[in-house]
């Protein structure tokens, strides 16, 4: 291939239309005006306008005749990848301003955690709704593991989820934050010093999340802290919301363990008498961004992930950020 220098068009090349070098590549391939034509919708002497027009721009012939088509001169040749490359660029441009207003306009579909609202969830809506007045927010989850099913089939494109492992088969997982799991109680006593696995086997619980108890985060951790006592956590109430429990531990009526981000939001407003402590040795539920492995994130699940984060890291604790593959991806 020639620089069109080398040939003697003129560098840098005189302005033409995008719509010069849509006709010119149409002639090229087609071998003939009249074809262009009908391809293009246009009459046969608009083409043939466009073509003498391109070539007086560049100060080249392009075509010469043969029978009743046309063949490319060697200029033609030169000039063929570079009007290629003009209008693949055009039309990602154009993809590019259609995605974005598409994205101010549409709906963003988001992931994330059930208790992500003790960590800005109204928050996070309000700062997409800052920035973007007319897109419609959703955000999906009762629990990490509803969505993470969603994830696999499709419905969601990234999440933010709470793990007890950093391996999720298939997906790729980027830790952002820890928070502490804490004893929540209305009895000073249960409060003096850190809950040690011992005590906490021996301890009357009320738990949330009893729709997904096998597979909640918070729970898989209480349950390796509670193996050297050969219990699980032993749970007297099951319930599905954190601030049921939080009441109940407030009445008296079992003791809590919830994140501290929630105990922090929780308890003055629902149990102002009862208090939290840590357990011993301290124990963390991680916040992790999930998609699937391999996957090409829209601009949309780009923002979410950016301002999700802010919002979380502005209650517990910031990770280092380092990207976990799955174990499909790695040598």
């Amino acid at each position: 291939m020639f620089p069109l220098q080398t040939i003697g068009v003129p560098y840098p090349v005189a302005v033409t239309s995008l719509h010069q070098f849509r006709v010119f590549i149409s002639v090229y391939e087609l071998g003939s005006l009249t074809a262009a034509a009908e391809e293009l919708g246009y009459a046969q002497p608009s083409i043939s306008e466009q073509v003498r027009a391109l070539e007086k721009s560049l100060g080249v012939s392009l075509f010469r005749r043969v029978g009743r088509g046309v063949v490319p001169t060697p200029e033609a040749e030169a000039l063929r990848p570079y009007a290629e490359k003009t209008l693949a660029a055009a039309d990602e441009a154009r993809k590019a301003v259609q995605s974005i207003k598409a994205f101010e306009t549409g709906t963003i579909r988001f992931g994330l955690f059930g208790g992500a609202r003790f960590y800005g969830g109204a928050g996070l809506v309000a700062d997409v709704l800052d920035r973007y007045p007319g897109v419609r927010v959703e955000l999906i989850g009762q629990s990490s593991q509803e969505v993470q099913e969603d994830l696999r089939r499709g419905r969601l494109e990234a999440a933010i989820i709470a793990v007890s492992t950093l391996r999720v088969d298939g997906m790729r997982l980027t830790p952002i934050a820890r928070d502490e799991l804490v004893y929540v109680s209305a009895d000073p006593a249960h409060l003096a010093t850190p809950v040690t696995a011992h005590r906490l086997s021996m301890a009357t619980l009320v738990m949330s999340d009893t729709s997904w108890q096998a597979d909640d985060s918070s729970r898989q951790l209480l349950r390796a802290m509670l193996r050297e006592t050969g219990r699980n956590p032993p749970s007297r109430i099951e319930v599905e919301d954190i601030e049921t429990a939080v009441e109940l531990a407030a009445l008296g009526y079992a003791d809590t363990v919830i994140p501290k981000g929630a105990a922090l939001q929780l308890l003055p407003r629902l149990a102002p008498d009862a208090g939290w402590v840590s357990l011993r040795p301290a124990t963390y539920d991680t916040y992790a961004v999930v998609h699937r492995a391999n996957a090409t994130l829209s601009p949309a699940a780009k923002l979410m992930i950016e301002l999700a984060t802010r919002r979380i890291q502005s209650v517990a604790e910031p990770l280092a950020r380092k990207i976990i593959a799955p174990p499909e991806d790695r040598v």
